[in-house]
């Protein structure tokens, strides 16, 4: 099969084009033939040895993927050979075949685009898990989301306005803002605005937020505690300013709010009921438009490295996906 592989931890420029042996199933997993797989900023972490997880050299990166099952391994109920699915993996997704456990694979509702489901799960996975499981969010609350352009950030707009909030986005520039309003947000404000607070208090008539999404930290995140409302809550995505915000235990205590973190990746091995359930409610939100799950931009599995390195240099807008059909 061909694969991008990459042997040390050079970040994107490490990666290669390779022809390797096809992977096989062990107990409890199924393979599958990969259709296209979702690129993600922790394919850039990985890449570099700075996410949770860190596997073996040499590796195949990849987290998301989307294709038919082509292998049953023993012991897996409920799956078969043929079905449509996408699925999450340790790593392994940029490549024609994976290997997946199947307590992490979802089968897909019938005309499911598979560029679009390649791209959905960690993305809507993640902006659904930090809204209803950490944060809580209600109908007529305000919900703040930085990097509102991005593949996460979008996807929380989409979610929170699923879920009846009053959405305010920030994004850098016109082109990103406008991105944010087609996704749905009622406001938008550029991030590098120096009145940035000032705008969202203006927006709130003084109280401030009541739910922030924050995939960027730095400046944001210090942003973010001057416009909390009283008994708001801050959900902790990750860090694509690069700088790992420093929390004020003062502020968090003189409002009453909240700072939360969610790693959604954890939740496959801990509670992947809870993983299962949230795709069921996010594709009846689907099927009921109420979320419009969208790719930016599809390129093939020898332009995997660029796809990670414009995702890491904040470049890219909206979702990445490789065509690995092409």
């Amino acid at each position: 099969m061909r694969a991008v592989i990459t042997r040390e931890l050079k970040g994107p420029a490490g990666l290669e084009l390779a022809e390797l042996p096809a992977p096989e199933t062990g107990a409890c997993q199924v393979r599958i033939a990969v259709d296209a797989a979702g690129v993600n900023f922790a394919d850039a972490l990985m890449l570099e040895g700075r996410y949770q997880e860190r596997p073996a050299l040499p590796f195949v990166p990849g987290l998301e993927v989307a294709g038919r099952i082509d292998k049953v391994g023993v012991g897996v109920k409920g799956l078969e050979c043929g079905e449509h699915v996408l699925a999450l993996v340790d790593h392994g997704g940029f490549a024609e075949q994976a290997i997946a456990r199947a307590d992490d694979v979802v089968s897909l509702p019938e005309g499911f685009d598979p560029i679009i489901a390649a791209g959905f799960a960690i993305a809507y996975g993640t902006a659904f898990g930090a809204l209803v499981w950490r944060a809580g969010l209600a109908k007529g609350e305000v919900l703040l989301v930085h990097g509102a352009a991005g593949g996460v950030g979008s996807t929380a707009v989409e979610c929170g306005k699923a879920m009846g909030a009053t959405v305010i986005a920030t994004a850098r520039g016109s082109d990103r803002l406008a991105i944010a309003t087609a996704h749905g947000a009622d406001h938008v404000i550029d991030s590098d605005a120096p009145d940035l607070v000032e705008q969202i208090r203006a927006l709130t008539n003084g109280a401030g937020v009541d739910v922030v999404f924050d995939p960027v930290g730095g400046a944001l995140f210090a942003a973010s505690l001057r416009a909390i409302a009283w008994e708001g809550r801050i959900v902790v995505i990750g860090f694509a300013s690069g700088t790992i915000p420093q929390i004020p235990a003062n502020i968090l205590l003189v409002k009453n709010a909240a700072a939360l973190g969610f790693y959604w990746g954890s939740y496959r091995k801990r509670d992947p009921e809870r993983l299962r359930a949230g795709f069921r409610r996010l594709f009846e939100w689907h099927e009921a438009g109420r979320i419009h799950p969208q790719v930016s931009e599809v390129l093939p599995l020898a332009r995997t490295a660029e796809a990670i390195e414009r995702l890491r240099r904040r470049q890219a807008a909206g979702k990445l996906v490789i065509d690995v059909r092409h």
